[in-house]
């Protein structure tokens, strides 16, 4: 499932209200990433005949899908996003959100690690 730059915002908010997704990635004639509309994009007050090419976000983006899901998770870190649109050979072929590696850790049943005791000051004696 993805847009197109000249579908309209009400058609891209129908799509993602009926499939129950937050994002969707904007592609070009060959499945190139374009962009990327999220359900945020939509809450701006965007006539329902205005393209998504006009409030997308550019550049995308992306990851291979071979990737760990960590790198993943750092790039959205470091660009304070929630999805990340996974293409491969400058094809779109899915996205990665914030929920799925959060369903990631789950599965892996994650416990949070003791922290390091800090080391002992050195009294001078030998």
């Amino acid at each position: 499932m993805h847009a197109t730059p000249h579908q309209t915002a009400a058609h891209v908010r129908g799509v993602m209200t009926e499939h129950r997704v937050s994002a969707m990635p904007v592609v070009g004639p060959d499945d190139e990433p374009l962009g990327m509309v999220t359900a945020s994009d939509l809450l701006a007050e965007h006539p329902d005949g205005t393209p998504v090419s006009t409030f997308m976000a550019a550049p995308v983006i992306t990851v291979p899908p071979y990737e760990q899901p960590h790198v993943a998770a750092r790039i959205m870190r470091n660009h304070h996003t929630h999805h990340v649109i996974v293409a491969e050979h400058d094809r779109v072929v899915g996205i990665v959100s914030a929920f799925d590696l959060l369903a990631l850790v789950e599965e892996h049943r994650f416990t949070m690690k003791q922290p390091p005791t800090p080391a002992r000051r050195s009294t001078g004696r030998t």
